[in-house]
């Protein structure tokens, strides 16, 4: 059992990972933001401090989340998601939520704002984790009881958060419990048969939302409505154009005029490639692939089920966030609201994030080792 092994120093390599991402956030969140703030506020450091504010914040629960024993976590799985689901509630059906953007995904308790769908990620994550180990999907395994209790949980937070709407967010928490279900033993035609089931809906759905259906036509062809639909993909290609191979140069430039619409938010990236260049856009993208990586790698060595599932499943969360965000500022995807991980401004996304990572070097602490007495015993037992 995880508990009964000697604990590790958390691993340094996704620690220093972590640290110089999020230092080339607050960079970007000072020079994207400093317009946008001086506009709002007359402070050009209004976002920069915002964002500090938030780092420190999430900064302690992401020291509290490496203290505690990741087992105990398993007691707030059906919590997490009832709370989500109370919130998400909240936000659709009553007053209490917070609109902008032309979408209603925030709400203000005890005069904090929070983001419910933000908890949803990892409360999913958590819930997934708890399931599978408890009830593993394996073959000659009954697979009713776990299923039954994921599958009608997910649809319903599912719901919940496109009917915000936040499609970005929707497709964040699917993906990542499919990849979940992935570590299992569920036959793979399964999830050949939940393509088209769960695929036609949602094309359905997307056809008859209007705004949404026009976001695919535009993407198509951005260049065509350059003025209005098509402006936000517009403006970030040209941001990168501008960029060339070195940049325009650290807070200089000029999208970030009035001219990118969220460039502090969902679209700091193309800042990022206005300024730097490819050559600071490969850079980002290097310690993001870095870091990942090294995550699942050590998620691998976690001795138990639940450990590997819950940091496979915060991983791939994260991982698919920061794949969405890139392929929208970049056209690769239709327009979709969704922050770059510790990059992009915003104070709900920053402490889960954070928290998400405290997890991870959480569970980096039980890895498994390999002592000198272990591999001399180990070499003795081969035979050649």
């Amino acid at each position: 059992m995880a508990k009964r092994q000697r604990k590790l120093p958390i691993d340094f390599p996704i620690l220093y990972l972590t640290l110089a991402i999020l230092a080339f956030g607050l960079i970007m969140v000072l020079s994207a933001g400093a317009v946008r703030g001086f506009n709002a506020t007359q402070n050009s450091y209004h976002y920069f401090s915002q964002q500090m504010k938030w780092t420190l914040v999430g900064s302690v629960f992401a020291f509290i989340a490496i203290k505690i024993p990741y087992g105990f976590l398993r007691r707030f799985a059906g919590i997490g998601v009832l709370v989500s689901m109370v919130l998400l509630i909240a936000i659709l059906f009553t007053d209490a939520g917070i609109e902008a953007g032309g979408s209603a995904r925030w709400i203000s308790i005890a005069g904090i704002t929070i983001q419910p769908s933000e908890i949803a990620k990892l409360a999913m994550v958590l819930f997934y984790a708890h399931i599978l180990d408890r009830y593993p999907i394996q073959r000659g395994s009954d697979w009713r009881v776990p299923l039954g209790i994921l599958i009608p949980t997910t649809v319903l937070i599912l719901g919940l958060v496109y009917k915000q709407p936040d499609l970005g967010t929707t497709m964040v928490i699917a993906l990542t419990c499919a990849v979940m279900l992935l570590q299992t033993e569920l036959p793979t035609g399964w999830f050949v048969a939940a393509v088209p089931t769960l695929g036609l809906p949602l094309l359905y759905f997307i056809y008859n939302t209007k705004y949404q259906w026009e976001r695919i036509l535009v993407w198509l062809d951005p260049w065509k409505d350059a003025m209005n639909k098509g402006y936000q993909i517009t403006n970030a290609e040209i941001a990168f154009g501008s960029g060339g191979l070195f940049g325009v140069g650290l807070g200089r430039s000029l999208q970030k005029y009035g001219f990118l619409p969220e460039n502090h938010t969902d679209t700091i990236f193309a800042i990022v490639g206005e300024e730097l260049g490819l050559i600071g856009t490969m850079f980002l993208l290097f310690l993001f692939v870095a870091l990942y990586a090294r995550a699942y790698h050590v998620i691998s060595e976690c001795p138990d089920r639940f450990g590997r599932l819950l940091g496979y499943g915060i991983t791939s969360s994260l991982a698919i966030q920061t794949t969405i965000n890139l392929a929208v500022v970049t056209g690769v995807l239709p327009v979709t609201g969704i922050t770059l991980p510790l990059i992009s401004y915003g104070g709900a996304s920053l402490v889960i994030t954070l928290v998400k990572l405290g997890l991870i070097l959480n569970l980096s602490r039980y890895r498994k080792t390999v002592t000198k007495g272990s591999l001399e015993k180990n070499l003795s037992n081969i035979s050649v």
